[in-house]
């Protein structure tokens, strides 16, 4: 355990604002100290925490939180704010069950004002705050903290340019910890930055505009033409400055002389419109192995301290994110047509080996799934082959995209959505549990879910060679069941599933990896003296209704299992098996799907099992029909 003397006599952030900066700098130290043993005992995001170590404190130091609202934006970003705000005690619990949430949480604490999972909504949540605080006439600051990639979306602008107009009082704090707007600042930059955030400027500032206005519109114009290019070559400010922000910076993000007079000056300033603090960061910032590879240490598993050597997996399966990049290769070396897009997500969608060995042919758009989603429909309209692959979670945020820019005008556009499913520590904000739903309601589109890493490449290929429209595969996070891989995935039929086994009286049709589970299921049924036919569905849309029909006419049960929403496959079924008369002949339908409530951080296997979707919930399920009795009851 780390040493960590100072931080030991901090319960609250009361404590840091009666410190002077020496000690707030011992206080930053031990904070580091302790957030790099905690995450190495449970795994989660590390870098862009490490990188905003100092920030943080001086945050805390300089404002009354929680009475002041402060969001971070992504909220990875909070773990040393978590630390300083009454949850050090449960730090070593990050991401674990019934432990701390790797994200900010309103339920979780009163200094955790907004929840911020995906990323780029803090500005727009920061302004609610902000109208709501003048409109009830209360006195306080909002802070949004934006970094990490975040201001890379559309979303941030777009809070900016509202915030710009409407002129309330909102501080924007820009965490730039990857130096894509500023390069490293110094002695001079933090010097202008204090004089600038001061308030004998600011009104000097407003005395030379009012004298400016006397003397007529050239003097004005000319003046502010002078100010704004000073301001734009020393600082870079001028986009800001533009949208209605005042903004100050660049400033050393780690630096405490540098930032607590700034955050001083704009605190004591409170009623001069919206203000942008620019920060520059390191990401990994104190952790050598973290500084040497940001990429590597955003996210990491448990490691060791000493050399950061993470924790490998104990099997040497790969990933279903693997296979899904070791297919797309092999697609892309068969096809030069084929090119994949990213949303700042190269690694975590595993395109980084794609784009080493098609760097011309990658593109990585940042946190922007919507553009990510309408960029592949232009390419699409010029005959290339766009493979969009977004985690299931964030392409919720381009649905309007998917249908007006890809379905309706047909175009076939690949999206490959990881994640698919429940996802373990990363908890409800992550799970892809809404696409097969939201996605099998739009026309045009066909949906697929590999069942294993074989049927991912099938998929992929199957995409790959598709040309009639909008297509997509999903898979799950983690690894697959072990198969043996061929080199590359052969096309299936449009539409057509497979049936496993051949039983009796229950038919169990899965949509997915769960069929792993439900093979498991079946055995379990079968030392009780019950077979079941297993057939694995591969689409959703076009549903394979002669198999549907096929179940349903010879089989007493028919059981639906998936890893999604209602909404979803099982909905589809009965959708099918209703308008076709399916039901008439008195055929009892089982569709298992997630529940509908939000699954907490946890291990997969503990979070299938709260579904309801493990293999002992299944077979309960098969017996439950065939006996006649309603559908087993599902914790919340």
């Amino acid at each position: 355990m780390p040493s960590t003397p100072l931080l030991d006599s901090l319960a609250l952030p009361d404590g840091l604002r009666t410190l002077d900066a020496d000690a707030l700098r011992e206080v930053a130290a031990e904070v580091r100290e302790e957030m790099i043993d905690a995450v190495s005992q449970t795994g989660g995001h590390l870098g862009a925490g490490l990188g905003v170590v100092e920030l943080t404190v001086a945050l805390h130091a300089v404002f009354q939180t929680p009475h002041d609202r402060l969001i971070w934006d992504v909220g990875h970003q909070a773990y040393p704010h978590k630390i300083l705000t009454g949850r050090r005690d449960r730090i070593r619990t990050l991401r674990q069950g019934g432990g701390l949430s790797g994200f900010t949480r309103r339920s979780e604490s009163v200094f955790d004002p907004f929840g911020t999972a995906h990323s780029s909504t803090s500005i727009s949540a920061g302004l609610g705050m902000a109208v709501a605080r003048d409109l009830k006439e209360e006195q306080r600051n909002v802070i949004a903290v934006i970094g990490d990639g975040a201001m890379s979306a559309g979303m941030a602008y777009e809070a900016m340019n509202n915030a710009g107009a409407m002129r309330s009082r909102l501080v924007v704090i820009l965490n730039d910890n990857d130096m894509s707007i500023a390069r490293p600042v110094g002695a001079m930059s933090a010097y202008l930055s204090k004089l600038i955030s001061s308030k004998p400027y600011r009104s000097l500032r407003h005395l030379a505009k009012d004298v400016a206005q006397a003397l007529g519109p050239t003097v004005t114009r000319a003046a502010r033409k002078a100010e704004e290019y000073a301001r734009g070559m020393v600082a870079g400010g001028t986009l800001f400055e533009e949208l209605g922000f005042y903004y100050i910076g660049p400033i050393d993000g780690h630096n405490l002389d540098h930032l607590l007079p700034v955050l001083r000056n704009v605190r004591d300033t409170p009623n001069e419109g919206p203000v942008l603090i620019h920060c520059v960061t390191q990401k990994g910032r104190g952790y050598k192995p973290a500084e040497e590879a940001a990429d590597k240490y955003h996210g990491v598993s448990k490691f060791d301290v000493l050399t950061g050597a993470q924790a490998k997996p104990a099997s040497n399966v790969p990933t279903y994110t693997e296979v899904f990049s070791r297919g797309l290769i092999a697609e892309a070396q068969a096809d030069s047509r084929i090119v994949a897009i990213t949303a700042a997500m190269p690694s975590g969608t595993g395109l980084s080996g794609f784009a080493k060995l098609f760097p011309k042919r990658t593109f990585d758009v940042g946190i922007a799934e919507q553009h990510a989603v309408t960029f592949a429909a232009g390419l699409a309209c010029e005959g290339l082959k766009p493979f969009c692959a977004i985690y299931s979670t964030f392409l919720q945020r381009a649905y309007d995209q998917v249908v007006h820019d890809v379905a309706i005008q047909n175009l076939p556009v690949r999206f490959a959505i990881d994640r698919a499913g429940l996802v373990g520590a990363d908890g409800a904000t992550h799970a892809g549990s809404f696409d097969t739903a939201f996605l099998g309601a739009v026309p045009n589109m066909v949906l697929m879910a590999a069942a294993d890493e074989v049927e991912l490449l099938h998929m992929v290929a199957t995409a790959a060679a598709y040309d009639d429209g909008p297509i997509a595969f999903r898979y799950p996070r983690g690894e697959g069941v072990g198969l043996d891989l061929p080199e590359r995935g052969s096309v299936l039929p449009i539409g057509k599933g497979r049936v496993l086994r051949e039983g009796g009286r229950a038919a169990i049709l899965s949509y997915g990896t769960r069929l792993a589970e439900v093979l498991v299921a079946a055995d379990l049924l079968a030392q009780r003296g019950l077979s079941v036919t297993i057939a694995d569905a591969r689409f959703a849309k076009p549903l394979d209704t002669a198999l549907v029909d096929r179940l349903a006419r010879e089989h007493e049960v028919l059981v639906t299992v998936e890893e999604g929403s209602v909404g979803g496959f099982g909905s589809l079924v009965l959708h099918h098996l209703a308008v076709s008369g399916g039901l008439d002949r008195g055929l009892r339908v089982r569709p298992m799907v997630l529940p509908d409530s939000f699954i907490d951080h946890e291990s997969p296997a503990k979070q299938y099992e709260e579904a309801g979707l493990s293999a002992r919930q299944i077979a309960v399920t098969v017996e439950q029909a065939l006996s006649g009795s309603a559908a087993p009851a599902l914790r919340a």
